[in-house]
């Protein structure tokens, strides 16, 4: 939600696409959401930016292999920077900022770990070893968001509804969550 209200042309094409799709039924099922394409690119910019799991589980190198130049032992224990990752400017395009339409037309596959470049994306790890429950959380994720969009418009507590001073500062551990709580009110709306 951060970098909805932080974004308004975004959240406002988000509030279009689902109003759009739900028109002025009671409750939005899983069909609707196979047809919002704009709300999964969201989904998936957020998990680029902001990735749960900044580093993703260790793995142990069977074999000494070089990558990027640096020599790494077998039986090495090794960690993948899925944040940095996320954020290299010789993969991404403005890698720093909140684009979610990178992701429209993209041949980058969530499911998969992996685009056109090879492993750009791996917020849920990549490969045999990718996370099983992918498919839940990218369900969950998606109903809760196009859920919060259809009842509500979205504003900032307490700074006018500015968006231009919202600290987007995160604190980092297992997994990342922003410093400072996001006050919002949630203005009720009717179809």
């Amino acid at each position: 939600m951060a970098e909805l209200l932080r974004n308004p042309r975004v959240m406002k094409k988000a509030q279009e696409e689902v109003r759009k799709v739900v028109g002025n039924k009671q409750k939005i099922d899983s069909n609707d959401i196979n047809k919002m394409n704009y709300l999964n690119c969201i989904i998936k910019e957020n998990q680029r930016l902001h990735p749960s799991l900044p580093l993703l589980l260790p793995r142990e190198t069977s074999v000494s292999v070089e990558v990027g130049g640096y020599h790494i032992p077998a039986k090495t224990r090794v960690f993948i920077n899925a944040w940095a990752i996320h954020r290299d400017p010789s993969v991404w395009e403005n890698p720093e900022e909140f684009i979610p339409e990178r992701f429209e037309n993209s041949p980058i596959d969530l499911f998969k770990g992996q685009g056109a470049q090879g492993y750009e994306f791996v917020a849920f790890g990549c490969g045999r070893r990718a996370c099983p429950g992918i498919s839940f959380a990218m369900a969950s994720m998606e109903y809760t968001v196009a859920n919060l969009l259809y009842w509500f418009d979205w504003e900032l507590f307490g700074n006018n509804g500015s968006s231009s001073d919202l600290d987007m500062s995160e604190v980092y551990g297992l997994s990342v969550t922003k410093k400072k709580a996001l006050h919002v009110v949630a203005k009720p709306y009717s179809p």
